[in-house]
């Protein structure tokens, strides 16, 4: 087992623990949890060795192989074969040894070399290149060939190569696309040692581990079970403590009123589902992130037209050569759009084409003068000033505004103070994507465009981005591996996959099958549909067809996002009247007799508003059907 015996740990003056105190039992997955700062990749250290105890002492057996994934490639010519089985140090040991073995040890050697599995070594680090997302032909590809990503999966695919007792990971899923991670699951689930993990992925750790360590005010605390047990234990002990926080009661109004308005319907029932869960879980686990240094929000654009974007038709790729064809597409607001897909398969091709960060080979990007976009994407954070702060930043898009202002807003990232003047040069990926988002919220977009986001965020940070998202009133497409996002964001998938982009009738599980059934079917011919694994797949029309039926439901659509403007402004006008009079009948002077005439009037007056009031949501729920029912009807004539 490995034991932490009132330890403490400093990193340069900072105290980041005091006396823990945790016994981790071999096979047991641990997920490291806390925020940024409290000594998490510090615990890591300490255990290869690179930090002392500054108290207390820690020990596990010495026969255990410790492995982890480096974080530093070197630009060598070794294949990105070799590098993977580097991973296995005895096999490469016993590989030197057999060089130079004279007889006497020559049938030693080859006993060891059979009973470690090594003549199906070279299949086994094929197997976690192919799973990590490497293409058939990599694996002899120099290392310094491939991008910094790409190296960071070849790190971990070392790490996993070692025939470990104890694997550290820290962030693994971080330059990893969702088809990797789902894999690595499946991975680790077979994994036979130890396991302790750092990660910001939710649904990751839900997945992976069966106990939490969570580190917090220099303690460490273990909880059994997945991180959202850890929650709902944490925040049962928090609750006794702890009043209702306001900006709970807004994501309550928010879950209720998508939850009321869609939970009968059959088109939206699995949407109003997960957030139904969402509402039964709020209550109890809010209290957790009741101090999270997050709070923001996308703002209201100034203007929203409808639509916002169309492509008609479009091919685009890179070199002459597509990459995604005939893909039909409008963007509206309000819309949620996440893109799942094969790695390579085209949505980042996809998100660059919206952004208008490239030309279409052929077709249309039809956009409205109005439009104005927010874009995320990792390159960004490597364009930001390394000498600017971010008060800076934020000043060069804003001149004219108030430093106070802008102080203020930053605040909201967590740029508070001495940080909103610290230069970015010094910040950690995470802050970079923090500044990057809070430099897109600023500008009030009415279309976002997020391509993998959450790189880098934390937990907390993760979460407010979700619920900044969910009050956004423009239109979303969303790239991203962190499925707690998607689920909670998104209502509408599109599968980018052989060359088109298309409705996909199902949610992320249902992904995960199709990914599964694609893999099973990779001898198939390359020309079939993706959809074919989908039970709805779509009906086929020409382009002549496919764009009168696109005009007709935007114009339909159209005429009832309006109706549905007026009922909503006219309940939400009877509801303020309605409540006015609620407050007044709250009164307990009206009670004492004396204004019994008062009273009934009001009581009378209350009785008509409230029957008007159910009569206005009926009216309005049956638009928002049918409104709902004709933009489900044009995004499939748009596809």
């Amino acid at each position: 087992m490995l034991r932490l015996d009132q330890l403490s740990l400093r990193r340069g003056p900072r105290l980041l623990l005091e006396s823990a105190d945790l016994t981790v039992h071999a096979g047991w997955r641990v997920g490291l949890v806390g925020v940024n700062g409290t000594g998490k990749s510090s615990l890591f250290a300490m255990f290869l060795g690179h930090l002392g105890a500054d108290a207390g002492d820690f020990h596990y057996p010495p026969d255990w192989t410790i492995a982890h994934v480096a974080q530093e490639t070197p630009a060598t010519n070794m294949t990105a074969l070799d590098y993977v089985l580097d991973g296995d140090k005895e096999l490469r040991e016993i590989q030197t040894k057999l060089e130079h073995a004279d007889d006497t040890q020559l049938a030693e050697l080859l006993a060891r070399f059979e009973t470690i599995g090594a003549y199906t070594a070279e299949s086994r680090a094929n197997r976690l290149l192919h799973g990590l997302g490497f293409a058939p032909g990599d694996e002899s590809r120099s290392v310094k060939e491939f991008s910094g990503g790409w190296r960071m999966r070849l790190n971990l695919a070392q790490a996993l190569m070692c025939r470990s007792d104890l694997l550290l990971l820290d962030e693994p899923t971080n330059h990893l696309d969702l088809d990797a991670v789902l894999w690595l699951e499946q991975w680790l689930a077979g994994y036979p040692g130890t396991l302790l993990l750092i990660s910001h992925d939710q649904a990751f750790l839900d997945r992976s581990v069966t106990h939490i360590a969570h580190l917090s005010e220099r303690k460490l605390t273990l909880y059994t079970g997945n991180y959202s047990s850890f929650e709902q234990a944490r925040a049962q002990a928090l609750l006794q403590q702890q009043a209702t926080h306001s900006h709970q009661q807004r994501e309550i109004e928010h879950l209720n009123r998508f939850v009321e308005r869609f939970r009968a319907k059959a088109t939206k029932a699995r949407q109003a589902q997960s957030r139904l869960k969402a509402l039964e879980r709020m209550t109890l686990v809010a209290p957790v992130h009741a101090d999270s240094p997050f709070d923001f929000d996308f703002g209201i654009p100034k203007k929203l037209p409808d639509p916002l974007l169309t492509l008609d038709l479009i091919s685009t790729g890179y070199d002459g050569k597509p990459l995604l064809q005939a893909v039909d597409l409008t963007l509206r607001p309000g819309d949620r759009i996440g893109l799942l897909g094969p790695n390579g398969a085209g949505k980042s091709t996809l998100i660059k084409l919206l952004a208008g960060q490239t030309e279409p080979l052929d077709g249309e990007r039809l956009i409205s003068p109005h439009l104005q976009i927010g874009y995320f994407a990792q390159h960004q954070l490597e364009q930001l000033d390394p000498d600017g702060t971010p008060l800076v930043h934020l000043q060069r898009i804003a001149p004219r505004a108030t430093e106070q202002l802008l102080r203020d807003h930053l605040g909201k990232f967590a740029f508070a103070g001495d940080q909103a003047l610290a230069r970015v040069g010094g910040f950690s990926g995470g802050e970079k994507a923090r500044l990057v988002l809070a430099l897109i919220c600023y500008q009030q977009p009415n279309l976002l465009l997020l391509d993998e986001p959450t790189n880098h965020l934390d937990l907390e940070m993760r979460r407010a981005l979700a619920i900044a998202l969910g009050r956004y009133p423009g239109a979303v497409v969303l790239v991203s591996h962190d499925r707690y996002l998607i689920d909670n964001v998104c209502d509408t998938i599109v599968l980018v996959a052989d060359g088109s982009a298309q409705i996909f009738d199902g949610d992320q599980q249902d992904y995960a099958r199709w990914l599964a059934q694609r893999q099973k079917r990779a001898g198939v011919s390359s020309d079939e549909s993706p959809m074919k694994a989908t039970e709805n797949p779509m009906p086929l029309q020409s382009p002549k067809e496919k764009r009168r039926a696109a005009a007709e439901n935007r114009e339909k659509a159209k005429k009832l996002s309006e109706r549905v403007k007026r009922l909503e402004q006219s309940h939400d006008s009877l509801s303020a009247r309605n409540q006015r009079l609620l407050d007044q009948l709250a009164d307990p002077a009206l009670y004492n007799g004396e204004h019994a005439l008062k009273l009934q009037a009001l009581q009378t007056e209350q009785r008509a508003l409230a029957a008007s009031l159910a009569e206005a949501e009926m009216e309005w729920l049956e638009a928002c059907e049918a409104l709902d029912q004709a933009q489900r009807e044009s995004a499939v004539a748009d596809t």
